[in-house]
């Protein structure tokens, strides 16, 4: 979702910016690790020596600032003509994301994007790099994971998609992937030309 889907980047980085200076911290190298692993992981990182009751109140009240804060957040550059020719041909997909449904719900919904499905931190066990949300999202969808393409931006990501078992994509550069997109133009293009030559 953040990086892929949507550029949220303005708002995370002001959510974890103000997180990092209430907890005296240093924003820059809170801001260096945040993209990609969920928020708990993050507050353990940088406090390891809170309880998990603290992790919790921190990763909720770091929710409730994400979410009344959708400031900047916006389609990322192809993403909605991507959805449009998914949907268009019939082509399942689902969300598979680190962050909670409230934030997942209010950062697609201020992009213009309404997934069919989405695998949020809430419904696992093991966020990103674990598999399971990606298993998860392929049980919903009816398919093989060898017949998924996880699309990621982040290490975590990729690590997850590919322990899952599935076609790595890389929107942005990060690696290693099994394929490497600019942006979300480029992998449509490149669907379509897969559609296109197993039809011919």
């Amino acid at each position: 979702m953040d990086g892929t889907l949507i550029d949220s980047n303005d708002a995370v980085e002001s959510a974890w910016t103000a997180w990092a200076r209430d907890n005296h911290l240093d924003p820059a190298a809170v801001l260096a690790v945040c993209h990609g692993p969920d928020a708990a992981t993050t507050v353990r990182r940088f406090l390891p020596d809170i309880s998990a009751a603290e992790v919790d109140e921190h990763v909720a009240a770091h929710l409730e600032r994400e979410c009344a804060d959708t400031s900047g957040v916006r389609p990322a550059p192809g993403a909605l003509r991507l959805v449009a020719w998914m949907q268009e041909n019939g082509i399942p997909w689902a969300v598979v994301t680190n962050a909670y449904r409230r934030l997942a719900l209010a950062r697609l919904g201020a992009a213009g994007i309404h997934p069919p499905d989405i695998v949020a931190f809430d419904d696992v066990v093991r966020g990103k790099p674990d598999p399971e949300g990606y298993l998860l999202g392929a049980r919903r969808l009816s398919v093989e994971p060898r017949q998924v393409a996880g699309v990621e931006d982040s290490e975590s990501g990729l690590a997850a998609a590919r322990a899952a078992g599935m076609v790595v994509v890389s929107v942005g550069g990060a690696r290693p992937a099994d394929v490497v997109c600019r942006d979300l133009n480029e992998l449509r293009q490149l669907l379509a030309d897969a559609a296109t030559r197993r039809c011919s």
